[in-house]
């Protein structure tokens, strides 16, 4: 069972396997966030068996403890806990992605311990742990063991299994089972656990069968998930094992931390940590959805649900400021309503928080997650029902939200867009455009008079646009500001806020994130044409990197813009984002932000992919460096092949797919077929 055994290599070439030796308490905190593995929203960190965790082992998705602002995570019981004397001096954990399992070996002795688990993608809150030591050595103790975390908890007994509930409002409850033999001087512990958020009953129920099935048998089932995954949705660029390894850590997580039965909250940590208290942000619609659409519609479809779910509190929110239609709060939990923080602390000094209050794009793109969803998959369920009235109330808000001038121009004041440097501002473009799209989109599920009407208001939206220059000016009066580049204060990614202080930042042209860029990322069709490229020039020397978000977004629009190499170095950061811990957080949790950013940086960067009226459109460029970029995904309803090369692209699908190279004549393919690649001068216009 050793991590070292022919049966948990998946290749030799370190594309699959990520190892970790670490023996100071923090960067074990790290690797106990980088090891987190879940499915169907239950995950467990990774946190070593015989350690005391400094974090809570196992989060589901959506059941939260505490109220207001200070709802967080609820702290399921901890199935992965062991006694082992001697304790454990050092170890190596591994990670294989391609079967979905963490191996752990002690180091340094003649008669390791041993420990193999997983969390099944076969069956959603199942968890397996199987230990392996020298006789005496091991004592499982109880299978499961519960955190003060100020809930009730009940315990029971039944027969050969354990249960535990925590909670009351919302609860967590799990079951479990083991069995405990000896073989040879080698003792050996399999512990099956299930966990739920309804009855005890279906819990003990579903961990009897786990017990049935045995470890085994439910690996080899999970395995074969994790299989067909890989098979439907995978990244590789041959040669480049640290590109391929990184990337697929990112596919991985995604798949990791995105469930749940009937909805899923995805919060800008997963389910691997406490980072931002687990609340649901933009995070979720913008940067891990899109993802998701490309990998599972049925999870795409559960992420759009966490929003219909929580649609009346959207309404009720725009009611309490005199507003029609519905607006989304910046942080999300249980009930929809806003529980963004109102303070908190830059380098020591306290601050206040105002994106609650000014961040109101997040209202349009909860909008653009669905019908992306749509245009995507091409799957009529996103836009009926109230996923389309997710749309429609949308944009209401955005309709009553406008100020008209005297002479008929449609404004937004007082707003914070994505970079959040800079507040309040007036004509923010991102928001502006996004408004202006939303309201757009909304008409085609509206009768007139409205449709004319938000069609009208759409017209007269500005959005800041410098026909002279090609570019978009962020917000009203952001030229006027100290012209200064991120190049003066050091090397990004670096906190510009906590270099220089809120003040100086805020009066130059220094910016956190894609702001003006992001319209360019989620409309690129919105985006005045020729206009990617000047703005690429004025506002990537500007931005900071301050969000991990951020690096992965800028490098996808550099590949659409022609600047493959360019964008490699971005893309480089994202993908060491939580393998290098490059923000000092990683302990929190892991950024799915910047998971979702990388393979959206493949797939619509590097791979040049996006859906145009039922078709598949390719744009692809390769940087210098690589001799080929392999993807799968799901697109319309089909499982796609491409492997791009710098002379040409092969393109695969299981069933007629309609598919576009760089604008040109429509190509229904089904089994691989070539297009060349060696007329530069094809490519689209940016």
């Amino acid at each position: 069972m050793a991590p070292g055994d022919d049966s948990t290599r998946s290749d030799g070439h370190g594309e699959w396997l990520i190892r970790r030796d670490s023996d100071s308490p923090e960067s074990r905190r790290v690797d106990d966030t980088l090891f987190t593995l879940g499915a169907g929203g239950y995950a467990v960190r990774g946190s070593s068996e015989d350690e005391p965790p400094a974090d809570p082992v196992v989060l589901v998705s959506g059941v939260y403890t505490g109220s207001g602002p200070d709802q967080r995570p609820m702290a399921g019981p901890d199935s992965t806990r062991l006694d082992v004397t001697p304790p454990v001096a050092a170890d190596e954990r591994v990670l294989d992605l391609r079967s979905g399992v963490l191996w752990r070996q002690e180091r340094g002795v003649p008669s390791p311990l041993r420990t193999l688990r997983f969390v099944s993608a076969r069956r959603p809150g199942v968890m397996a742990l199987r230990a392996q030591a020298e006789e005496g050595r091991l004592d499982p103790g109880e299978p499961l063991r519960v955190s003060q975390d100020g809930e009730p908890v009940r315990f029971g007994h039944d027969g050969g299994s354990v249960w535990v509930r925590v909670g009351a409002e919302q609860s967590i409850t799990a079951a479990a089972v083991q069995r405990y033999w000896r073989d040879g001087g080698r003792h050996t512990v399999d512990r099956l656990a299930a966990y739920g958020t309804g009855g005890i009953e279906e819990t003990r129920a579903a961990a009897e069968v786990a017990g049935a099935l045995g470890f085994d048998r439910l690996l080899a089932e999970h395995r074969e998930i994790w299989a067909d995954r890989w098979d439907t949705v995978d990244v590789r660029v041959p040669g480049h094992p640290d590109v391929t390894l990184a990337a697929r850590f990112a596919l991985f997580q995604l798949w990791c931390n995105v469930g749940g039965q009937g909805e899923a909250a995805v919060g800008p940590r997963g389910l691997s940590g406490y980072g931002y208290a687990g609340h649901v942000l933009w995070d979720a619609d913008v940067f891990v959805l899109p993802a998701i659409a490309s990998m599972n519609t049925e999870l795409a479809l559960d992420m759009i649900d966490y929003r219909v779910h929580r649609l009346r509190a959207a309404r009720e929110a725009a009611r309490s400021c005199g507003r029609a239609g519905a607006r989304f709060p910046w942080e999300s939990a249980v009930a929809g309503d806003d529980v963004t923080p109102t303070s908190g602390d830059l380098a020591g000094s306290h601050v206040p928080i105002r994106t609650g209050q000014l961040e109101e794009h997040i209202t349009a793109d909860v909008a653009w997650a669905v019908l992306h969803c749509a245009r995507w998959s091409g799957e009529e369920r996103f836009r009926r029902g109230r996923r389309a009235a997710l749309v429609v109330e949308t944009a209401r808000y955005w309709a009553s939200r406008l100020r008209v001038d005297s002479e008929g121009r449609a404004h937004i004041d007082s707003v914070m867009g994505p970079d959040e440097y800079h507040w309040p501002v007036s004509d923010n473009a991102f928001t502006n455009a996004m408004a202006r799209w939303n309201m757009r989109a909304a008409a085609e599920f509206v009768d007139e008079p409205e449709r004319g009407e938000l069609l009208d208001l759409a017209e007269r939206v500005v959005v800041g646009f410098d026909a002279a220059t090609g570019r978009y000016e962020q917000f009203a009066g952001y030229f006027d500001l100290e012209p200064l580049v991120v190049s003066r204060i050091g090397p990004p990614p670096l906190a510009a806020d906590a270099v220089l202080g809120s003040e100086r930042v805020a009066g130059s042209q220094v910016i956190k994130q894609p702001d003006v860029l992001m319209l360019h990322h989620l409309l690129p069709d919105e985006a005045v044409p020729g206009s990617l490229r000047p703005n690429l020039d004025f506002y990537v020397p500007r931005t900071s990197h301050g969000s991990s978000l951020s690096p992965g977004i800028c490098a996808g629009l550099l590949a659409r813009d022609g600047r493959p190499d360019e964008a490699l170095d971005l893309l480089r950061i994202a993908l060491r984002m939580d393998l290098d811990d490059q923000t000092g957080t990683t302990a929190n949790g892991l950024h799915m932000a910047t998971m979702g950013s990388v393979w959206q940086a493949f797939l619509f960067g590097f791979a040049g992919a996006w859906v145009r009226d039922g078709v598949l459109d390719l744009d692809p460029v390769l940087p210098s460096q690589w001799p080929q970029l392999q993807l799968r995904f799901r697109c319309l309803g089909r499982k796609v092949r491409l492997e791009i090369g710098h002379d040409c692209v092969e393109v695969a699908a299981d069933g007629p797919l309609g598919v576009r190279l760089r604008g040109g004549e429509v190509t229904e393919v089904a089994g691989p077929t070539r297009f060349d690649l060696t007329r530069r001068e094809s490519r689209l216009p940016t």
